[in-house]
């Protein structure tokens, strides 16, 4: 079985989608001279969101057709963290190659001072990690998942 296919790998698989998805729209955005517009990084949003959610639906019709809560977080949260890391550092290797991206990044941020292409990258990849993690939250609190049958008392 390939990554692809196999319903073990459900996180690597989505979380490699995800990030080729946002580098691609990385790159659409230098293309089109956007890349300098930081705050239309928002629309990540809908690229992880969409993968999360999808992860989430592959792992649920692999599994039969119900989902363990903690298991569905895990996934969704896997496959957000990879994306996240696949994307910091093919920004890393971006920002190394392209410093006046790096140079307009310190001009206009707050704390552009204190940034280098590494401190950059991390954050984005700890931004990434942590959206995934409240992306994933959100959408396994829409999708039915397996119920305690015990009750504690």
């Amino acid at each position: 079985m390939s990554l692809f296919t196999d319903p073990k790998r459900i996180p690597e698989n989505y979380g490699l989608k995800i990030g080729i998805g946002l580098i691609a729209f990385f790159l659409l955005m230098k293309v089109t001279g956007l890349v300098h517009h930081y705050e239309l990084r928002f629309l990540n949003v809908f690229i992880q969101v969409g993968g999360i959610y999808y992860a989430l639906k592959k792992f649920k019709e692999t599994h039969g057709q119900h989902i363990n809560y903690f298991r569905a977080l895990v996934t969704g949260v896997s496959a957000g963290a990879i994306s996240s890391i696949i994307f910091a550092v093919f920004l890393f290797a971006y920002l190394m190659m392209d410093q006046s991206l790096m140079l307009d990044i310190i001009e206009k941020e707050p704390m552009g001072r204190y940034l280098n292409p590494y401190i950059a990258s991390f954050m984005v990849a700890l931004e990434g990690i942590f959206s995934g993690l409240l992306f994933t939250f959100i959408l396994i609190n829409y999708i039915p998942t397996d119920e305690v049958s015990d009750k504690v008392s």
